[in-house]
């Protein structure tokens, strides 16, 4: 295991579960869960992304998914991602243990050629989900967005008395819009599976403050980290591939002036 600290940030050069024992219980304000999806994608330093068996790539999930509940503290929250053939999975497993407070569809546009034989996916689903419902983080007034109606359409709402125009910005629904990185993008590196810097923006500055603790254990390109930099959080990341991490290490120290 390699361990690197940059600023902030803390990364560990290792497998997840050895990682994981290097951090404290209860230490965690919010950890964002983007592991293998099992699909069969190739990734740098650790081969494919395929178990031979179905209960054997749960049962590894259900491992790290129980250490990363015992790292988050009591006021915590959790983001998962994973894929749609097994979602339904963790759904099950993950309601046992945490409270779901939302379950999230990330979508975007096609990359290319669809399946020809059946309809191909076009999202990607979030679990969010706490410790506690009574002491969770979350800064709505952060994350607000435009209104069709209000902001875009300036319709007056006659059923209030007096009338009067609909609100210009709400708090998202469960539905994100957000395009996929793609090549050539300032924020593209040669990743399967890379996600883009403004679908974790939403995610931590909505569930955590400046100078809380953010976890990914599997922090692949290291978007989450190159984030919490920006928003001023700091930063634990776990990664088994060391092409990965050189690649982490280059956005953290770049910081603030990554992808601009």
């Amino acid at each position: 295991m390699k361990e690197i600290e940059i600023n902030d940030s803390i990364i560990y050069n290792s497998d997840v579960l050895e990682g994981l024992k290097k951090i404290e219980d209860d230490s965690i304000d919010l950890i964002f869960l983007d592991p293998p999806y099992n699909l069969g994608k190739n990734y740098s330093g650790n081969g494919k992304d395929k178990w031979d068996e179905e209960k054997e790539y749960l049962n590894w999930c259900y491992t790290w998914l129980n250490l990363c509940i015992d790292k988050l503290k009591d006021s915590g929250s959790i983001y998962f991602m994973a894929s749609t053939q097994f979602m339904p999975y963790f759904d099950l497993y993950l309601r046992k243990k945490l409270h779901i407070m939302s379950r999230i569809i990330w979508h975007y546009d096609s990359s290319g050629v669809q399946a020809k034989n059946h309809f191909g996916s076009l999202y990607e689903p979030i679990l969010f989900m706490v410790k506690r419902k009574t002491k969770y983080t979350f800064n709505h007034e952060d994350i607000m967005i435009e209104t069709n109606t209000g902001a875009k359409r300036n319709l007056i709402d006659y059923r209030k008395n007096p009338p009067k125009p609909y609100n210009k910005l709400k708090v998202p629904g469960n539905l994100w819009y957000f395009p996929r990185v793609r090549y050539k993008m300032p924020e593209y590196e040669k990743h399967p599976s890379q996600k883009p810097e403004v679908l974790l923006e939403r995610i931590i500055k909505v569930s955590s403050n400046v100078g809380d603790v953010v976890l990914d254990p599997f922090s692949g390109t290291f978007t989450t980290g190159s984030v919490c930099q920006k928003l001023n959080r700091k930063f634990i990341g776990i990664e088994i591939s060391e092409e990965y991490v050189n690649i982490g290490v280059k956005r953290l120290q770049k910081g603030d002036d990554y992808g601009k």
